[in-house]
């Protein structure tokens, strides 16, 4: 497959990277094909990509899968795409925003893949809409900033209100690093590929997670403080009861947000209800 000449192609098309969208095309064939076998696409499988741009990616997905519904919210790049794209019968393109994408109306079944390079504004109101989507996906493959990959991944000591989000619903992992050499243009950071193996359920009951964010929210909104103080900040609370419900939990309330454990979210969320 050749590689595309994306400097070329926007000009044809009168056009340049739109620096408010977060534009930097990945079109590095190696790096490429690494997120497509990172992902371990079936040849029945029916793939979500999220901002195909000029479809570097995206012929790499319909060579490797059954279909591909990409979702473009930049209508200025849909006559690149479409003639990038001509010839792939599998793909269909919408245009529209991932935000306010509804995959039920393009896939029947929960299990299907997500595939993107994202803009880096954009990754965590977009891993909590692919997130908490109906039908669910299997597995997430995302292109997202170096620095955001490893927060993502992080551990008990070092979380983060994203890790915890994420790791409510899935194992993340690191699977592939890319220089921001092997995009057009080249961003000032390094990316990764970050995956996402989704958990058949959640890792909290549906009906703690509404208070888990809440909680989480306001105790890493202040992070610096001990969870006793940030807590106490929410309606309804204090700073006694505060202390009360992180004891009942087994929880020091000396503690801050990024020490605690997931298990431990959901014993002082179990308090809170």
């Amino acid at each position: 497959m050749n590689a595309l000449n994306p400097a070329a192609l926007l000009r044809q098309h009168g056009l340049r990277p739109d620096k408010r969208l977060g534009q930097n095309f990945l079109v590095d064939e190696i790096h490429l094909t690494k997120i497509v076998e990172a992902a371990e696409l079936d040849p029945a499988d029916e793939v979500l990509e999220v901002g195909p741009g000029l479809g570097a990616l995206t012929r790499h997905l319909a060579a490797a899968a059954a279909r591909v519904v990409a979702v473009e919210l930049d209508g200025d790049l849909l006559p690149p795409l479409r003639q990038v794209l001509e010839g792939y019968d599998n793909v269909q393109i919408v245009h529209g925003d991932m935000l306010e994408f509804n995959p039920a109306e393009y896939f029947q079944q929960p299990g299907y893949p997500v595939v993107a390079n994202i803009p880096y504004y954009l990754t965590s109101n977009l891993i909590r809409h692919l997130l908490e989507s109906d039908p669910k996906p299997g597995r997430i493959a995302l292109t997202v900033q170096k620095e955001v990959a490893q927060r993502a991944t992080a551990g008990p000591g070092d979380l983060s209100l994203l890790a915890l989000s994420i790791q409510l619903y899935g194992r993340p992992r690191v699977a592939h690093q890319i220089p921001a050499g092997a995009f057009y243009p080249a961003p000032k950071v390094d990316s990764a590929l970050l995956l996402i193996d989704l958990y058949d359920a959640p890792e909290l009951a549906a009906g703690h997670i509404e208070a888990f964010f809440e909680l989480a929210k306001a105790a890493f909104n202040q992070k610096r403080k001990t969870l006793a103080n940030s807590l106490a900040a929410l309606p309804g609370w204090d700073k006694d009861l505060a202390r009360q419900r992180l004891h009942s939990a087994g929880i020091e309330p000396r503690r801050r947000p990024q020490t605690l454990t997931l298990q431990e979210w959901a014993l002082l969320v179990a308090q809170a209800d």
